[in-house]
């Protein structure tokens, strides 16, 4: 699925986040776990930050300097409106270059859009803008091997993929980092998420 595709699906269902109805407590105690394990408070990057800003506060308040990157223009409109003096990137992180280095990037219930493919150059290329003793968390679906599928779940028609839990351990390792936190977070379903730490 293109990265246009996925822009033009989520500029359709901002709604879902841009409600008082949306749980603003979804993913912050996952990431409250990975920024414990975290040394500096650097710079940080949310992937795919969508509008609800909720991680974008998280960072503030543990004395980060947050970006966002996301696809979605509308996405982004209703973030900047909440968070004006906050860097936001209009782009698809497979494409675009990061510049900075970062001591903690996020990519929740985001980068498993990204086509079967391109998971293991987009993973490679976010571990390379940590820095060392940096950490990342992401979260996706842990299936036991590689796999991807498309659904309607949200109203559009999505696309997922997965390396699977195996097939991400083992590259994280070839990456140089430690696995620091792996968890079925909404066991039985399979989103699950991983922390982990640039070593060298």
């Amino acid at each position: 699925m293109s990265a246009e595709k996925i822009a033009t699906a989520y500029n359709q269902i901002t709604h879902r986040w841009n409600s008082d109805e949306f749980d603003m407590s979804n993913g912050i105690l996952q990431h409250q776990k990975a920024i414990s394990f975290v040394k500096n408070r650097g710079k940080a990057l949310d992937v795919g930050c969508g509008c609800t800003g909720r991680f974008i506060d998280l960072l503030l308040d543990e004395a980060f300097m947050p970006a966002g990157i996301d696809i979605s223009p509308a996405m982004l409109k209703i973030a900047r409106a909440k968070h004006p003096d906050i860097h936001f990137i209009l782009g698809d992180i497979g494409q675009y270059e990061l510049s900075d280095k970062y001591d903690f990037i996020t990519a929740w219930d985001s980068i498993w859009h990204s086509p079967l493919a391109e998971q293991k150059s987009l993973i490679t290329k976010i571990v390379a803008s940590l820095n060392i003793g940096g950490v990342f968390i992401f979260s996706f679906g842990g299936t036991d091997t590689a796999d991807s599928h498309s659904n309607h779940s949200m109203g559009p028609e999505l696309h997922y993929s997965s390396l699977g839990v195996n097939g991400y351990l083992a590259l994280f390792i070839e990456l140089g980092c430690v696995i620091r936190h792996l968890e079925f977070d909404q066991y039985p379903e399979l989103h699950t998420y991983l922390v982990v730490e640039k070593a060298e």
